[in-house]
């Protein structure tokens, strides 16, 4: 369960009474039961779970999603709409405790509703992004990075979460090669094979032949002949204002862009309402809406659920695709 405070607790409750993603996978879900109720009542659904003291006493088997009540988050102290201590209190435990029973090979993936950044660093002042809270939360030092996701058609990021003043001098072949690595590997996972990606420029028009700036010529060109030299099908740098109409038409699997924003807004124009974000890298699949919590709406029982099932829908096949391949291995 995600940020108590906005649609998190109502995506939840009615994710939790979809017929077909009830009998994709087993679920145990980590929250506070009183909000899973709340939400429940926007939702105007009722979520049948089987409620469970705690990670350790889990059932064999259960015909019902296993609820966790952690009783984090009293609802007398709900501030609809408002990013507080309170809320991000429930939902860096909430995270914490999924992700920890992940890395104890006790799931397959991690699915989490919506957060919001403000009240995750009132409660966890380090807090970066999830890629940052994650590896705090399991130990983990190695490659990841956020993708989003609509329908088919990926993004992925050379940089992310920094200050767009410091982009250019973050964009170095090694980091592209890094995502380009990590892309081409979590592609495969979700079933592209081989996954064709394209690189966007990070200047105008791609630098028009160096006219506005070289880092094309000079640092993203050849990291796209280095990967193809390993192997991978990408290709680039091409302008940013048209690669992802190509990708759009089919051309490409993924665009790899050089910041943030540069892929951003062209996936949330393209399909607000259905993006996911994956964040890959880590030993098992993290998944969410590619949507924030909606503070504007909560309480309102009129939340769109198509990124939510979206989500949880990748979730479910890279976790089952990566125990088949595991299952035929051994």
């Amino acid at each position: 369960m995600g940020d108590p405070s906005g649609i998190s607790p109502e995506l939840l409750a009615r994710l939790l009474c979809e017929p077909d993603l009830r009998d994709a996978a087993r679920y145990v879900v980590f929250g506070d039961k009183r909000l899973l109720d709340l939400g429940a009542a926007d939702g105007k659904v009722d979520p049948d779970v089987a409620l469970v003291a705690s990670e350790d006493a889990l059932p064999a088997t259960s015909d019902k999603p296993l609820f966790i009540d952690l009783a984090n988050h009293d609802p007398a102290d709900l501030r609809r709409g408002q990013a507080t201590l309170a809320g991000g209190k429930a939902a860096t435990e909430n995270f914490r405790r999924a992700l920890q029973f992940a890395a104890a090979g006790k799931a397959d993936a991690v699915f989490f509703t919506p957060f919001n950044k403000a009240a995750m660093r009132f409660a966890y002042p380090g807090y970066d992004d999830e890629i940052r809270f994650v590896r705090d939360a399991i130990g983990f030092d190695g490659p990841a990075s956020e993708f989003n996701i609509l329908d088919k058609l990926w993004n992925a990021r050379v940089t992310s979460h920094i200050p767009l003043s410091a982009v250019a001098q973050n964009i170095t072949q090694e980091r592209i090669l890094r995502a380009l690595t990590l892309a081409d590997a979590n592609l495969r996972a979700a079933g592209f094979n081989p996954p064709r990606i394209a690189v966007a420029g990070i200047n105008p028009h791609a630098g028009d032949g160096g006219n506005f700036g070289r880092d094309e010529i000079e640092t993203i060109a050849p990291a796209v002949e280095a990967a193809r030299a390993r192997g991978f099908t990408v290709e680039g740098p091409f302008p940013s204002d048209t690669v992802f109409l190509r990708a759009k038409n089919g051309d490409f699997d993924a665009v790899l862009t050089m910041y943030h924003d540069q892929g951003q807004i062209a996936m949330k124009l393209m399909g607000f309402d259905r993006g996911v974000t994956l964040i890959g890298g880590f030993p098992f699949p993290i998944c969410t809406p590619a949507h924030g919590t909606a503070y504007e709406i909560a309480g309102k029982g009129i939340a769109n659920l198509g990124a939510s099932r979206a989500a949880l829908s990748l979730a479910i096949k890279m976790a089952r695709d990566a125990r088949e391949k595991a299952q035929a291995a051994a």
